[in-house]
């Protein structure tokens, strides 16, 4: 118990102690969520692949937070015809650690 507490507590007190989770991870929820029925990792399927993306928004520090929010509330045009499905029941913790994950693809 006073080893979890601590771990809490150096997570909390130093920045970047908390990870957002390991490629695994993300891949795996990505899956559950079924982003890989529209985008695969290098290449387009529907829609673009995570590399794309992650060169698209490259340098461009508010990306995460829009990408989060599109994940979340789907989108349309900005990669085509074919609209992106909203996922609103990935909390939005989930959606912004799918969009970082998304973002260093590149």
């Amino acid at each position: 118990m006073k080893k979890e507490w601590m771990a809490l507590a150096a997570a909390a007190l130093l920045p970047g102690a908390a990870q957002a989770g390991t490629a695994a991870d993300m891949q795996a929820l990505a899956d559950k969520n079924g982003c890989f029925a529209c985008h695969g990792m290098q290449s387009k399927l529907v829609g673009p692949g995570f590399a794309e993306v992650a060169a698209k928004y490259k340098g461009d520090s508010q990306a995460a937070a829009r990408l989060a929010r599109k994940i979340r509330e789907g989108g349309k045009g900005a990669w085509g015809p074919v609209p992106m499905p909203a996922h609103g029941n990935l909390g939005e913790a989930d959606a912004k650690q799918l969009a970082e994950w998304v973002l260093s693809a590149g």
